[in-house]
């Protein structure tokens, strides 16, 4: 700080000099008029020397506070609006046209036409059918002319023989003049079926001497017993 001039330190205090409340400044000496100049002057010194070191501090502690660097992160730009989908409009959908059915077509009706009376039979003169000359008389071969030239050879059944059947059968046999036996019946039965069918098979395989007469071979039936018998 810069020191007063020495003249004002050696004048007397202001206060001794300033005038008193209510005095007229026209009513000063000219002593106390220097001394208010000099009060007020000083007073502005001290107040600009004071300003003066606030300034100085002010400089100072600008240089010596450090910088702070804020990082501000840029504003993020205001999303923009989605634009708006414009809805396709839905296809149009032809109207489906169904086919008429095609009729069946119906068979023409034929009237068939009535049918011709039939024509009068004629009468035709149908001949009579010549009767049948009346077959003669069937022969019976007597007993003592049945002569075999294959005599029939009995077969006993096996189930006959466990079951004790036996017997004697008397066959009705017609033979021709050949001397074949045609036709085979039974006469007179066993009384067991399985002997009578063994009996009429042993016929039918057999061959008899042909019958004559008046020395020409004739047919006639002729009865033929048979017998099975266990002990043989």
């Amino acid at each position: 700080m810069t020191a007063a001039p020495h003249h004002l330190l050696s004048t007397p205090s202001p206060a001794a000099r300033l005038p008193r409340t209510g005095q007229r400044a026209d009513s000063l000496t000219p002593n106390q008029r220097r001394a208010m100049v000099g009060v007020i002057v000083a007073l502005h010194a001290a107040l600009g020397h004071g300003l003066m070191q606030v300034r100085e501090v002010r400089e100072a502690v600008a240089e010596v506070a450090p910088i702070f660097v804020s990082m501000v992160a840029p504003e993020k730009p205001p999303a923009l609006p989605a634009p708006a989908v414009t809805k396709a409009p839905p296809p149009l959908q032809r109207p489906i046209v169904t086919a008429a059915p095609t009729p069946t077509p119906q068979p023409e009706q034929f009237t068939a036409p009535p049918p011709e009376p039939p024509a009068p039979p004629v009468a035709v003169a149908v001949p009579a059918p010549t009767p049948p000359a009346p077959a003669p008389a069937a022969r019976t071969i007597p007993p003592s002319a049945v002569q075999y030239l294959e005599p029939p050879q009995l077969v006993y059944p096996r189930a006959s023989r466990r079951a004790s059947e036996s017997g004697r059968v008397v066959l009705r046999v017609f033979i021709d003049e050949a001397g074949l036996p045609r036709q085979v019946l039974v006469s007179q039965s066993t009384g067991f079926p399985r002997l009578d069918e063994a009996a009429t098979a042993a016929i039918q395989k057999a061959r008899f001497k042909p019958y004559t007469v008046d020395g020409q071979p004739a047919s006639g039936w002729a009865l033929v017993p048979l017998s099975f018998d266990l002990e043989k």
